[in-house]
């Protein structure tokens, strides 16, 4: 019942339900299949075999079953490539210690433009913003050992 050529429905899975042709028998448990459905392997457990038989060779391309899906009236389904896209860089630890200095002198940049003087209302504004900031600690307390 298991040959190339033969038009399947697929039970399991993603592309349960639908269309498929066995395009090369991989072993006594799984096929390739292709059509309506991704072209990969799958498990005969998960097929079931229609009447059908497609005159295909083995590992038929994509092309040639869409043409014998095409004459039966069915649609296969459409691939097309990925793009490719440049990998992002890694921003090193060196850069990313640096950017908080650079929100300071951006904060000190601002300030000049509204008239204020450095020593008067930069610093005092930058230390505010490191208290407001700062974690809290508890005190801590001497633990004494037993004798």
């Amino acid at each position: 019942m298991i040959e190339i050529g033969r038009l399947c429905v697929k039970t399991a899975g993603r592309d349960a339900g639908k269309k498929c042709v066995i395009v090369d028998i991989l072993d006594d448990r799984f096929v390739l299949i292709d059509g309506e459905t991704r072209r990969r392997k799958c498990n005969i457990l998960h097929l079931e075999p229609l009447k059908e038989v497609i005159e295909v060779k083995k590992n038929a391309s994509h092309e040639n079953i869409k043409e014998e899906f095409g004459k039966l009236g069915l649609k296969a389904r459409e691939t097309k490539p990925k793009e490719k896209k440049e990998k992002p860089a890694r921003q090193k630890k060196d850069k990313l210690k640096k950017e908080p200095k650079k929100k300071k002198d951006e904060a000190k940049k601002k300030l000049k433009k509204e008239g204020e003087t450095e020593e008067s209302g930069i610093e005092g504004k930058i230390s505010e913003e490191a208290e407001k900031n700062k974690p809290k600690r508890p005190a801590k307390t001497a633990v004494k050992g037993k004798k």
